[in-house]
């Protein structure tokens, strides 16, 4: 996990700080007075989450970031953002995609507040396949087509924000880090247009037979304890991706990450079950250990398997 934070109004220092910690850019003080940047950045590797607070009007030229990068404005707006030649401007409450990660662009921040989440397009690929098969997933719009779908957004970055990010022994879990990428992932995809081909074709429901969905599920089997992304399910079944949602949604009636997090809850009961309260374990240690880093989700989805809460395994009453 890694933590940054700045604090400053030297302008020449604020772009210098912008310049390592996103891509290239210039930028200018559109205000009178220096104006007093402070920004504050947690991240896991393929994702950082950043609060920033500019007191002042800024002008801001960036190259292409190689990132997926997305705003949520707090206070104050950002104004004329351009990028190739499509301009739009933001307020409190907005949740926008900044740019494509091979493009550059342009625009001011007028005295905002805001948060600023960038994460690897890898991710869309790992849990959605793209149009054309084996093609990357892109986003193909900058605005959510739905306000429930950005609220949902929000929610889903600050919760990361706040439990995850937040809590330096819950971000170093591999498991709780995967899992909350793919997560955010997700959300996005289900916020923004995009390029991702959510039905099966007819060879993919060709593929979606038994023989696959052992090969992914014996995948799932050996590989719970590790970070593990639907994509990589797929390869190891010989199969695309929607061939395979499409073979645990016909044989299973689920999904394979749901699948995965009922195979993770049977480690962690039987984790629970072999502790020792005694030696300071704790259901919240454990359940991170296996992926799960909200207690409060741990501990209803345990109560629905299993019929009790997983306190009370741990401490065999």
């Amino acid at each position: 996990m890694q933590t940054l934070t700045f604090d400053s109004d030297d302008m020449g220092r604020t772009e210098e700080f912008l310049s390592r910690a996103y891509a290239r850019m210039r930028i200018g003080n559109g205000s009178t007075g220096a104006g007093r940047a402070r920004i504050e950045r947690n991240a896991i590797e393929s994702v950082s989450v950043d609060e920033l607070d500019l007191d002042f009007d800024m002008s801001y030229s960036v190259t292409p970031l190689g990132r997926i990068c997305l705003c949520l404005m707090h206070e104050g707006t950002i104004e004329d953002h351009t990028v190739h030649g499509v301009r739009d401007s933001f307020g409190p409450g907005d949740v926008v995609y900044f740019a494509p990660p091979e493009l550059p662009y342009e625009g001011r921040v007028c005295g905002a507040r805001y948060n600023i989440t960038m994460l690897d397009p890898a991710l869309l690929s790992q849990v959605a396949a793209g149009a054309t098969g084996g093609g990357a997933v892109r986003l193909t719009g900058h605005r959510p087509h739905s306000r429930e779908a950005a609220d949902r957004l929000r929610q889903t970055i600050v919760h990361l924000r706040d439990h995850v990010l937040a809590v330096p022994a819950v971000a170093g879990q591999p498991l709780v880090a995967s899992t909350a990428a793919q997560h955010l992932a997700a959300s996005v995809l289900a916020t923004f247009p995009n390029s991702a081909l959510t039905e099966p074709t007819g060879s993919d429901r060709q593929d979606a037979h038994p023989a696959a969905l052992r090969r992914a599920l014996t995948h799932i089997d050996d590989h719970a304890d590790q970070p593990v992304t639907v994509a990589e399910i797929a390869e190891a079944a010989h199969v695309t991706v929607r061939a395979l949602q499409y073979a645990f949604r016909r044989h299973l009636d689920t999904t394979p990450l749901a699948h995965l997090r009922t195979v993770r809850l049977s480690h962690a009961h039987q984790a629970l079950l072999a502790a020792d309260p005694g030696e300071g374990v704790t259901v919240t240690e454990i359940a991170a250990r296996w992926g799960f880093h909200h207690p409060g989700r741990f501990a209803a989805l345990y109560r629905e398997c299993y019929g009790h809460s997983p306190h009370r395994t741990l401490h065999g009453s």
